[in-house]
């Protein structure tokens, strides 16, 4: 059986990496579904508009169309044809993103496209309202976590000329931002395994999500 795998957690929880290992180990599709909210940001932001008004953003969600392909063992995500896999990186797009996330009308027009991408099976998607909004029937959901201190040294080593301090406070602005919207808040879903990733190796991490994965019928 192919089954819907949900994975949701803080940002640099792990879940990303994990996601990944554990659809190419399955054979599964993988969808990050955070490209798609760091793809209404990067538009708004390369339009001159503010990922804070509303309205903007969820006019924008709602004409964005997203493709997802894997090459060269990579995954690609086009926005209206045009490859933005590397665009849509970096901490600017990053904040962009957390801040159109919380508008009720950008959620709304994303979560049909994943729940289309999910409705198939054989797909892990992570995010940070997966198995509680997005794909609630999933049979399997993970919840990743980490200690703060952990996370933030985590993101230090991808961007180590921003201080560790600098870092930490990012991480836990952007916690109290995700835990607190009103619109789909980051939290642990009732039915899902609770992983904490702390001081563990990505390898370990993987391996007891295959497992729980088999026991689901994978």
């Amino acid at each position: 059986m192919r089954i819907a795998i949900a994975i949701d957690g803080p940002a640099s929880s792990g879940k990303g990496t994990v996601a990944r290992f554990v659809a190419a180990r399955l054979g599964y599709l993988y969808v990050d579904t955070g490209t798609l909210y760091r793809g209404v940001g990067l538009r708004l932001l390369r339009a001159g508009e503010d990922p804070a008004d509303a309205v903007a953003a969820g006019r924008r969600a709602e004409s964005l169309r997203f493709g997802f392909d894997w090459r060269d063992s990579s995954l690609h995500v086009s926005i209206d044809g045009e490859d933005e896999t590397q665009n849509i990186r970096g901490e600017v797009v990053g904040r962009a993103a957390s801040a159109v996330a919380v508008h009720p009308g950008v959620r709304a027009a994303l979560l049909q496209t994943q729940r289309d991408l999910g409705a198939r099976g054989g797909v892990v998607m992570d995010g940070r309202d997966i198995g509680t909004v997005v794909l609630p029937k999933a049979q399997l959901k993970i919840y990743l976590d980490a200690s703060l201190d952990e996370r933030a040294r985590r993101r230090h080593a991808e961007a180590p000329g921003v201080p560790l301090s600098a870092v930490r406070a990012q991480l836990a602005a952007r916690d109290a931002q995700d835990s607190g919207r009103e619109t789909a808040p980051l939290r642990v879903a009732d039915d899902a395994v609770y992983v904490d990733t702390t001081g563990r190796s990505v390898e370990e991490i993987v391996s007891q999500v295959i497992a729980l994965a088999r026991e689901r019928g994978a």
